[in-house]
């Protein structure tokens, strides 16, 4: 008997409410312990919780903004050279970018204390979308690391 795994880029279904795969792959991300629908809940009443913020625009609309607004374009990846260990800044891949961006906001809330996990969910979000908060701070951080690193990006031409 051999395990086959599925690819979840090509498997993966859109949600119920949305029909976003967007959605999807952050309900997947926030799922713990398998526990798929207390993430879905946390999910959909943060987009009802954004709704209720901006009137005037889709939740959906809002979350894609807010993902792209914390995507990195590069990053730094350490490198051996010799004896020395060089963070060489490399291009960041699409795919790579929805996921660190995910991860970040997904962190974020995690690390913030005190309030319901769906309206630190929509703050985190909401603050995406205005380009500050904790997860655009995160990206900012990644991008001087590249910047103040590019000097060594002649390092970055094996295999990566």
């Amino acid at each position: 008997m051999s395990l086959q795994f599925k690819s979840t880029e090509t498997y993966l279904k859109p949600d119920v409410r949305y029909q976003s795969q967007l959605v999807s792959k952050i309900v997947n991300c926030l799922m713990h312990k398998g526990k798929k629908s207390v993430a879905e809940k946390l999910v959909y009443r943060a987009m009802e919780h954004l709704r209720t913020r901006f009137e005037d625009k889709e939740p959906l609309e809002i979350l894609e903004t807010a993902i792209n607004n914390v995507k990195p374009l590069v990053e730094v990846k350490s490198r051996r050279v010799g004896g020395a260990t060089y963070q060489v800044p490399i291009e960041v891949s699409r795919k790579r970018q929805l996921s660190l961006a995910m991860r970040w906001i997904i962190n974020a809330v995690r690390n913030k204390k005190g309030k319901a996990s769906y309206i630190k969910f929509a703050d985190e979000i909401s603050d995406a979308y205005k380009k500050q908060g904790v997860s655009i701070t995160q990206r900012e951080n990644t991008h001087k690391m590249a910047e103040a690193n590019k000097a060594f990006a002649h390092f970055g031409w094996s295999r990566y």
